[in-house]
């Protein structure tokens, strides 16, 4: 049975150099047979009529997100580098929304978070999603554990039916567990895992 229509849209989740190449600085283990399923749900997508939308990390060559600078992570995805660009094996089907680039944290696609201050702002994508008349969003995506549960907490926050494609996800798992635990806080939030 086909998740789409023209009142849905395929969210696919910062698949990126950096997360899904073996040389990327956050290289994402299981990342490859997620990429496969992935581009099968765009051409699903695609045929049926539904809108695909893309998010990117893109951040500057210095934040607080970044460990150099006081956060966590090792740098990664700096706008307009190999690392940020989309992974030359997804298919592409439609536009793709920057998150992070003027130093926030960017782990949802609908929202930014000041990691100093912990203002949210939004991100293009809900508009985007608003315009077409979206009722209801397919995620997938990298990471299971960060991008894709923030972005899939605010889809729900924001009133869209939400379905998690748990064969088109890989998790970081910083700690063993994370990727099913992020999993369960997303269908406890009232996302369908499929």
């Amino acid at each position: 049975m086909s998740h789409y229509d023209p009142l849905t849209a395929l969210v696919v989740v910062d698949v990126q150099n950096d997360f899904a190449d073996p040389a990327g600085s956050l290289y994402v283990l299981g990342c490859g047979p997620a990429l496969a399923r992935i581009n099968d749900e765009v051409s699903h997508a695609e045929a049926d009529g539904a809108f695909v939308a893309y998010t990117q990390d893109w951040h500057p060559p210095s934040t607080p997100h970044f460990a150099k600078d006081g956060g966590v992570w090792r740098v990664h995805c700096v706008a307009d580098t190999w690392g940020a660009e989309l992974h030359p094996a997804l298919a592409v089907a439609g536009p793709s929304v920057h998150k992070g680039s003027n130093g926030e944290d960017g782990y949802s696609g609908f929202t930014m978070r000041d990691p100093v201050t912990g203002e949210a702002r939004p991100t293009a994508l809900e508009s985007l999603l608003r315009d077409r008349g979206v009722e209801r969003v397919v995620v997938c995506g990298l990471a299971t554990d960060y991008c894709v549960r923030g972005t899939v907490l605010d889809a729900r926050r924001l009133g869209f039916e939400t379905v998690v494609l748990t064969q088109a996800v890989a998790a970081v798992e910083l700690a063993p567990g994370d990727g099913e635990q992020a999993l369960a806080e997303m269908a406890a939030a009232g996302a369908r895992l499929d």
